[in-house]
């Protein structure tokens, strides 16, 4: 194949089937980065390509990291050797991460419409906020970062798109969990996510809302809710730590 924009879409749903999404990120990264903006299904096969490649490297870190804090009255080599693959896994995870964020830079500017525009910021306060769930030097800009992105989509979602839209729906859902589980203000958490869930239910016959995007909002406040009486008002602890399962796109 000569690589036109044609074949690497092709070739990008043909590695999806096949659950090679290493693939599927290096053909939609030459996608995007032909200088002319996505159209709604390229958006969709770029984020699909990397919410799966991260979305591997981030739960191997957690559960590495719940290892090594399991293993921490173990010797020091055993230590170290976990150590040192936790930082392997952290270095991919950033590496995937700083990968699509750099495309975001280019792609975001192309974007013509309120949807468009909407989704790539909420990608890119998605992807900051994964680099903001590990430690680091770095983690405090990640988090300002991760915020105003969020900050910035939500303006134009209020403003530009319905109250059962899908995107406004899966941003409020993302920015709440964040909210939650990396900015410390698991009040803001809860009333986002109360809101969107409220007004979206106010639409006359449901206004085509996604509900599955709404029961994930749902259920996200009932266990933070729970969680914040249990422990007296604190914020709550990281997922994979304490048990809970918060949910988001």
């Amino acid at each position: 194949m000569s690589g036109t924009r044609e074949e690497c879409v092709f070739m990008a749903r043909l590695a999806e089937q096949a659950e090679r999404h290493e693939d599927m990120v290096e053909y939609m990264k030459r996608v995007a980065m032909m200088g002319t903006e996505l159209s709604l299904d390229e958006r969709n096969l770029l984020s699909v390509a990397y919410k799966n490649s991260v979305g591997t490297r981030r739960r191997a870190w957690r559960e590495v990291s719940v290892l090594e804090h399991k293993e921490a009255d173990k010797g020091d080599e055993v230590k170290e050797l976990i150590k040192g693959y936790r930082l392997r896994v952290e270095e991919e995870l950033h590496g995937k991460c700083l990968d699509i964020l750099g495309l975001l830079e280019n792609l975001i500017p192309l974007a013509m419409g309120a949807e468009a525009k909407v989704f790539w910021l909420k990608l890119k306060g998605d992807y900051y906020r994964y680099l903001s769930e590990t430690p680091g030097d770095k983690r405090n800009t990640y988090v300002q970062d991760a915020h105003d992105a969020y900050e910035e989509a939500s303006k134009i979602a209020t403003v530009e798109l319905a109250a059962t839209h899908e995107i406004r729906l899966g941003l409020a859902l993302n920015f709440s969990v964040f909210y939650f589980e990396v900015f410390g203000a698991p009040d803001k958490a809860c009333k986002l996510a109360e809101e969107t869930y409220k007004e979206a239910m106010k639409v006359p016959d449901g206004g085509g809302v996604d509900n599955t995007i709404l029961e994930l909002l749902r259920d996200n406040l009932t266990l933070w809710t729970h969680d914040m009486h249990a422990q007296g008002g604190a914020v709550g602890k990281p997922p994979d730590l304490d048990g809970t399962e918060v949910q988001d796109l």
